[in-house]
């Protein structure tokens, strides 16, 4: 039984345990994620999605390989064990190939499986719920179910013959846009209990070939929708009265709990319901990038009070320019007139501003703008002023005033919020909130 099957056996037995999933290649964030799970003692499964990261490179330019072997060099340059650490891969599918006929798509789909399989991606998400070129829109479960089914045969093969442990599975379609909604406008609903029952009963169906009778035994979670979701400046916080229903469905069901997607900012308290009503993996991705915005933005506003124009990085600048310069992965998302574009440019909850960290002319205001602030240490007053958190660990000597460690302090901070609520040793929190599952999940008991 592989560290996932423990931790969901865990919480099926009735322990308030769970598994927080950070879906990022930021480098800082994955730092920064180290650290809270070597705080906390938790495991930290790292996922990529797939249009991340696929056999072309996706948007990071890094194939699963390449993904495996970068974080595996940051957890050596943390020291982080790394059997606690696992690599998943989100939305595997033809996700990126919609556009494609039936058959290239698929085919790439086969591919995509093979190269996270074969790099040791344990934890696999199976969706194809998307329609193609050529397929009815939307597409019936029963496709959805059979396509699934034959990646999972894919899997399962290349593990094999890797000499690779086998595959964990999530199932299921019913998921908020990655990356957050463009607008919530009435709201996400909550899965019905039957919508939910139905995938799973589909699901089994396409996997009962004698082939994938163990793949269906290592199916351990579903995507279902809780009721959470964020567009580009709202967050939809979880009501657990909203979703009792489905959350004692999955009590009679064997083996699995739900997956909750787009659960980023959401209350710790929320987290803390979630995980309690059996949405037991919890998913962030834009938060985590979101607070490392965030530092880089009170980084350049402290820099600004310091030096002289000329000498300063103009990182907010910079990355404006460059997300002006090319708006591939902004423009279909962000609406409005030019005053509210640069203000979701900066500031969306969605972020799609994370997509151009990596883009040369950034990465070097970022490098300038982290000198100019080894060489002029950012005084307490203006830490007080622009990182107030930080600036109390400074204080308190837990914090070096060091650019880097500021940033992934910023970011450790928000992640902590799902360690806590994962973490075995917050049991004693779950159960006072078990006792009230009627309590409103903004704050903690």
């Amino acid at each position: 039984m592989s560290t996932i099957q423990s931790l969901i056996a865990a919480h099926r037995r009735g322990e308030n345990v769970g598994l927080y999933s950070v879906c990022c290649s930021n480098e800082q964030v994955l730092l920064a994620a180290m650290q809270v799970a070597r705080q906390y003692d938790t495991v930290l499964l790292i996922e990529a999605t797939s249009n991340q990261v696929d056999q072309f490179g996706g948007y990071t330019g890094m194939n699963p390989t390449q993904f495996r072997d970068y974080v595996l060099q940051l957890a050596r340059t943390q020291q982080f064990p790394v059997e606690r650490l696992i690599l998943g891969g989100d939305h595997l599918g033809p996700n990126a190939w919609q556009k494609r006929p039936v058959a290239e798509a698929m085919a790439n789909a086969r591919e995509l499986i093979r190269a996270y399989v074969a790099a040791g991606f344990h934890k696999i998400h199976l969706d194809c719920s998307m329609s193609c070129a050529g397929d009815p829109v939307p597409l019936p479960d029963e496709i959805v179910a059979a396509r699934s089914a034959e990646l999972a045969r894919i899997a399962e093969y290349t593990a094999a013959e890797a000499g690779l442990p086998p595959p964990v599975y999530v199932i299921g379609t019913e998921v908020p846009v990655p990356g957050g909604e463009s607008s919530l406008g009435g709201g996400v609903q909550v899965t019905a209990p039957q919508a939910a029952a139905r995938t799973l009963d589909i699901h089994r169906e396409a996997f009962a070939a004698p082939d994938l009778a163990s793949a269906w035994e290592r199916v351990i979670a579903m995507v279902v929708q809780p009721g959470v979701d964020f567009d580009h400046s709202d967050v939809q916080h979880y009501d657990p009265q909203a979703a009792i229903a489905l959350s004692d469905f999955v009590e009679t069901q064997p083996r699995i709990v739900f997956e909750a997607h787009s659960t980023d900012y959401q209350t710790e308290g929320a987290l803390h319901a979630l995980v309690r009503d059996h949405f037991a993996i919890l998913k962030v991705g834009p938060a985590a990038t979101f607070a490392f915005r965030e530092a880089l933005f009170a980084l350049a506003a402290i820099e600004d009070e310091l030096l002289p124009l000329l000498q300063r990085s103009q990182l907010v600048a910079t990355l404006d320019r460059c997300m002006v310069e090319r708006p591939g992965h902004w423009q279909n998302h962000y609406h409005g007139n030019e005053h509210q574009l640069h203000l979701l440019r900066r500031y969306s909850l969605s972020d799609r501003s994370r997509y151009y960290w990596g883009e040369p002319d950034v990465q070097a205001a970022i490098g300038a703008l982290v000198e100019n602030l080894r060489r002029h240490a950012p005084p307490l007053i203006l830490l007080s002023q622009f990182l107030p958190e930080q600036h109390s660990d400074v204080l308190a000597g837990r914090l070096e005033p060091e650019p880097l460690a500021l940033i992934r302090h910023k970011v450790a901070a928000r992640l902590a919020e799902y360690a806590r609520a994962c973490a075995r040793n917050q049991a004693g929190v779950r159960d006072r909130m078990r006792a009230n599952r009627t309590a409103p999940a903004t704050t903690l008991p």
